[in-house]
């Protein structure tokens, strides 16, 4: 197991190296490389899952580790670190990164940047693998940021748009402030610990080592960079700009690397929240899932539906967490990674056609990824038509679709949760909420793209299905977007139970924890829940249905008339309730203006008054120390001292005459002054 661990982490690594260097070189631009490297990573990943079925047990842990740094004191250990929840996640990036990989074959041909793009895939899936695999803060923080890269470097892969490399620096940006937090709330642990390795840190927490006050502290900072990197209000800003990448990377990074990231780190870091960690990360994430969800509604690009649709699925997610349903959240992080895949693929399916068929109409002006530039699109494209509605009743919590199972459960939990804690009525609110509007908006999509009447009949006329490369990956999706892989072997299509929930069923916890009281309704209160909670989902959800039905398909309600009666609750949501212009007038403009006064200062003050000014004066001493060079030093000490000696000898030449009569009178003048001067 540790051999297929350490080989699923580097065989990516060395399938970028390859073709970054060599990619160009090779046959098809070396995309088999990359390729086969992910496909055998998934192989081993389902080996492992085997496992740890047959093992069948939830406490299994196995890690191997190395000293990395030694200075006196100081060490650094790095390793793996295999538990079921590694396993699961290990075969949730593999089977997607496989089925990107090879859905891009046929998306990304006949592209310049071939090559590159799929080095970069594998760049992204070896960063994320290795976040995973991490037995510590310390490496995980390493192929965290690593991810970061990758995603600026996939987002922006189309750099020449401008729109494309504005997108990548957005969301590189807005995530280091999360990672910021995050390297704040680690050093924190280290300085109490002083260890990066988590069975440390997690031994540390049960022995009370760390107050109960700056644990919290800890671990909401440390949450941060989830909030970055999972898009959770308010640093979500970047993901639905993130759609300026190629499609299969919006379906790679919203099913299962760069914000399954954050979720996957709160399911590994769960020992160390506390009670009033939780709390915080329940209510931020349920109010991202409906805060999201209200703006997904309004919104007509393909992929931006799609991409606050993830933002409030992973909403979900983290407020599973909050609330301590530990299963529900991490669940609800597997099941989604098919369905928003496959939503993904399904658009990146729909633009491809879209594109080939404005080229072929020769309409160039047309925005190929609008919704209301489509219609009719299910009677030429059936096979993308019927995966996209699978994955659309998944997300919407349908029965028989793993959606219900992960969805039901977290719902459960924040019911549960709200009768074990009254005064927490809202996270539910939150959580149905969101799940009437993600329903409507689903099925407003589908209505949209694929029923009614084409926008454009000549650019109908020359649509068609995607390729088989591209077909196949949905086909998969598809199938994995159904109930009947998660329950086996009760095969109960209203419950999660099955081999997931046999495997991960509690969250793992640490003596003394006092987080781990928050968990204890689900003993008391979930079965309690469970009912009402799947009786209200589905009626919301059919409600949510229901209504875009009427909308979008029966025309029986007027978008434009309700969209005019709301007014400014419908400019709110289609505007993003203006969160990108609040912080572009509240925070990026002031910034921006604070480095143009100091730029001014810099060059009209600093540098005019200290850097010129210090020039004029060092001019102007150079200047009296060439003349003190020049007249005193040279002029008067060096050529006087030698006119002086030539003075002296001229004189002294005018003396030695070499005639005696000369030298007699000299003597006698000499004695005769002598006289005088004794005499007087």
């Amino acid at each position: 197991m540790i051999f297929y661990a350490y080989s699923i982490l580097l065989l990516p690594l060395i399938a970028f190296i390859v073709q970054m260097f060599y990619g160009k070189k090779l046959p098809r631009n070396g995309d088999f490389i990359s390729v086969g490297a992910v496909v055998l990573t998934f192989a081993m990943a389902v080996a492992l899952l085997g496992m740890i079925l047959v093992l069948s047990d939830p406490e299994f842990h196995i890690r191997s580790t190395f000293t990395w740094i030694q200075v006196g004191d100081f060490t650094v250990t790095m390793g793996i670190y295999l538990d079921n929840v590694t396993v699961i996640t290990l075969l949730v990036v593999s089977l997607v990164s496989s089925l990107v990989h090879i859905y891009s074959i046929g998306y990304m041909e006949g592209d310049p940047g071939y090559a590159r793009y799929f080095g970069f895939l594998s760049l992204f899936t070896f960063a994320m693998n290795g976040i995973v695999l991490s037995a510590g803060f310390f490496s995980l923080f390493i192929f965290w940021e690593l991810v970061g890269l990758s995603s600026y470097l996939l987002i922006g892969f189309w750099y020449h748009k401008d729109s494309a490399s504005n997108a990548g620096k957005k969301a590189f940006i807005v995530n280091r402030i999360g990672d910021v937090a995050m390297l704040i709330g680690i050093m924190l642990v280290w300085s109490v610990v002083k260890s990066f390795d988590f069975r440390e840190i997690f031994a540390a927490v049960g022995a009370g080592a760390i107050s109960q006050p700056m644990l919290t502290t800890a671990g909401i900072l440390i949450f941060g960079g989830a909030i970055g990197k999972s898009a959770q209000f308010p640093l979500h800003v970047w993901l639905p700009d993130a759609m300026e990448g190629p499609t299969p990377v919006s379906a790679w990074n919203h099913a299962a690397t760069m914000v399954a990231a954050g979720v996957y780190m709160t399911v590994r870091i769960f020992p160390l929240l506390t009670a009033g960690a939780q709390i915080v990360i329940a209510y931020i994430g349920g109010f991202t899932a409906l805060f999201a969800a209200t703006i997904a509604v309004t919104q007509n690009d393909i992929k931006r539906v799609l991409a606050y649709s993830t933002i409030s699925q992973l909403g979900y997610m983290v407020m599973a967490l909050g609330v301590g349903h530990y299963m529900a959240g991490f669940f609800h992080l597997v099941t989604h990674a098919a369905f928003k895949a496959l939503l993904f693929l399904g658009a990146g399916s729909v633009i491809h056609a879209m594109h080939l068929g404005l080229e072929a109409a020769g309409d160039h002006d047309t925005d190929p990824q609008d919704m209301r530039n489509m219609g009719g699109l299910r009677l030429k494209m059936p096979v993308t038509y019927t995966t996209f509605v699978i994955a659309a009743l998944a997300i919407s919590g349908i029965p028989f679709t793993s959606g219900f199972l992960s969805k039901d459960a977290i719902l459960s939990g924040s019911l549960a949760f709200a009768l074990a804690h009254p005064h927490h009525f809202l996270l539910p609110v939150f959580g149905f909420g969101a799940a009437i509007l993600t329903a409507f908006y689903m099925f407003r999509q589908i209505f949209m793209t694929f029923h009614g009447k084409p926008a454009n009949k000549t650019v109908f006329n020359h649509l068609q299905e995607s390729p088989q490369v591209m077909i196949v990956p949905m086909g998969i999706l598809a199938s994995l977007s159904l109930f009947i892989f998660y329950v086996f072997p009760s095969f109960n299509p209203f419950t999660a139970h099955g081999w997931f929930e046999s495997l991960v069923h509690k969250p793992p916890t640490v003596a003394g924890k006092t987080a781990a009281d928050l968990a204890v309704y689900v003993e008391g209160f979930l079965e309690q829940a469970h009912l009402p909670t799947m009786i209200l989902s589905i009626s919301v959800a059919s409600l949510g249905i229901l209504l875009a039905y009427l909308f979008y398909q029966r025309h029986r309600l007027n978008p434009d008339t309700w969209a005019e009666k709301l007014g400014p609750l419908y400019r709110l949501s289609y505007h993003k309730y203006y969160i990108d212009e609040l912080y572009q007038r509240g925070i990026v403009s002031p910034f921006l203006f604070v480095c143009e006064q100091c730029a001014i200062f810099d060059m009209e003050k600093y540098d005019k008054i200290v850097i010129d000014g210090f020039a004029v004066v060092t001019r102007a001493l150079s200047r009296f120390s060439r003349w003190i060079d020049d007249v005193i030093v040279d002029e008067f000490l060096v050529n006087g001292v030698g006119k002086l000696i030539l003075w002296a000898g001229s004189a002294a030449r005018l003396i030695q005459t070499g005639r005696l009569q000369n030298y007699l009178l000299l003597m006698i003048c000499g004695l005769i002054l002598i006289f005088a001067f004794v005499v007087f």
